[in-house]
């Protein structure tokens, strides 16, 4: 899974170079998040920016990877395309995570 990642401020961004995270790529996605989840920063900016469509697969993915990030340091999101938030909102997961319109809107909060 190609993944980049850009630490800025104690904030990991993480984004995504995939138009998909669905049930073909969820365990590349998964190892992938499980890897930068280690790297010490006091906060996750998830950007999927990038990313066109997700399944339930991928979306259990994301639960996953922010309940790896561990309790009292925050895993945002930002960059949600039109499909990706409407999963978001249908599975009401938009009232769990913290979204932002876009990177820059993140990086401010």
């Amino acid at each position: 899974m190609n993944l980049h990642e850009d630490l800025r401020d104690r904030s990991l961004i993480i984004s995504p170079q995939v138009p998909r995270i669905d049930a073909l790529a969820v365990l590349e996605f998964k190892e992938a998040m499980r890897l930068a989840c280690l790297q010490p920063a006091d906060r996750i900016v998830l950007d999927l920016n990038a990313v066109n469509f997700i399944d339930s697969s991928g979306l259990g993915a994301i639960v996953n990877s922010m309940k790896l990030f561990a309790v009292g340091r925050p895993f945002e999101l930002c960059g949600l395309q039109p499909n990706v938030s409407k999963v978001f909102s249908l599975t009401r997961m938009d009232t769990i995570f913290t979204i932002h319109p876009n990177l820059e809107t993140a990086l401010a909060a």
